[in-house]
């Protein structure tokens, strides 16, 4: 990978990043500033803008963004028009559940890693390093619907949408990072970034 390709990765990480927690800020800072309502409302509209930049960054529309990105309009929806915040906080443990469902559902029943036709573009795995990080994104995502559900059921709604960007994104790089070991093992090729410096 030369180092021009490298830099741009990079870069196109960085927005996706900010893509993905921006919405989060606006809501913190919206909600903070003028309440559940209009947060979430902001939070809506932040995630109707954020998607199709995903579209222009990655010239493709990402599953993941997207799906959680339909269940802010609903659930957030929701929240508004029924003035029950209730929706928005069930949200996320709705989101990690499904997306564990699936991963999940994918190895039980058909043996298949639903994570390489998502992410195979990206990491050259062999199939058994696809069913490992398959398995570990499926227990991880229990893990953030458990958080949620602790959070918003036991917390005052500021502290819950604290939780999200303190805890819960915080919690998704640090595992994320935690994965690279598996992703040198396993890498399919002699092209492993991830082995440099080894």
């Amino acid at each position: 990978m030369s180092e021009k390709s490298s830099d741009d990765n990079g870069m196109r990480k960085l927005y996706a990043t900010a893509l993905e927690l921006g919405p989060l800020v606006l809501f913190f800072a919206a909600n903070g500033r003028w309440g559940i309502y209009w947060g979430t409302g902001i939070f809506i509209v932040a995630t109707a803008v954020a998607l199709p930049c995903y579209r222009w960054l990655e010239k493709r529309w990402p599953v993941m963004p997207l799906v959680g990105g339909f269940f802010v309009l609903v659930f957030g929806g929701l929240t508004i028009w029924l003035q029950d915040e209730t929706f928005i906080k069930l949200k996320p443990t709705i989101v990690n559940c499904l997306f564990a469902v699936i991963l999940g559902g994918g190895l039980v029943l058909f043996q298949k890693p639903l994570l390489k036709p998502l992410f195979g573009a990206a990491f050259k795995l062999t199939d058994e390093g696809w069913y490992q990080l398959t398995m570990r994104w499926t227990m991880f995502f229990f893990v953030l619907a458990i958080v949620n559900e602790v959070m918003w059921r036991n917390f005052p709604t500021d502290t819950w949408i604290a939780s999200k960007m303190f805890l819960s994104f915080p919690l998704t790089l640090v595992f994320a990072f935690l994965q690279i070991p598996l992703l040198k093992k396993y890498w399919d090729g002699d092209d492993n970034p991830f082995a440099r410096g080894s």
